[in-house]
């Protein structure tokens, strides 16, 4: 609707502007519409391939109920442990990695984040 030549839609009037805004908007609506139709069917299609029991092709990140950093200060609280010792509590209570350093990972976040104190070379704990 804008005006060929113009610079866009800096030469419409209000009234222009207003009619351009409400076609952009029922427009983005049927793109949300086609968009929601478009990921269900990519959810059917993921849900064929995982009842086959094939892998996706790419790799996945798995799902966690909390971040690292939650999930380290509830392995923590109230105790001191190794780099070690910590990556594999939280493994043990739910966590789920694909990472192959995930320790390298787990040392990095307690260094950074600032929620957790160093006792000693490489123990640590909340602060």
């Amino acid at each position: 609707m804008a005006k060929k030549g113009s610079g866009g839609l800096a030469g419409l009037s209000v009234v222009e502007l207003q009619a351009e805004l409400s076609r952009r908007q029922r427009a983005a609506g049927g793109l949300f519409r086609k968009r929601d139709r478009l990921l269900a069917k990519l959810r059917e299609v993921e849900a064929q391939i995982d009842a086959m029991g094939a892998s996706g092709g790419g790799r996945r990140r798995p799902k966690n109920d909390m971040n690292l950093v939650e999930a380290l200060s509830k392995a923590l609280d109230g105790k001191t442990m190794s780099v070690t010792e910590v990556a594999e509590a939280v493994q043990r209570q739910g966590y789920r990695t694909s990472s192959p350093s995930f320790r390298t990972i787990v040392n990095q976040t307690l260094i950074n984040s600032g929620k957790f104190k160093r006792v000693s070379r490489g123990q640590y704990t909340l602060k």
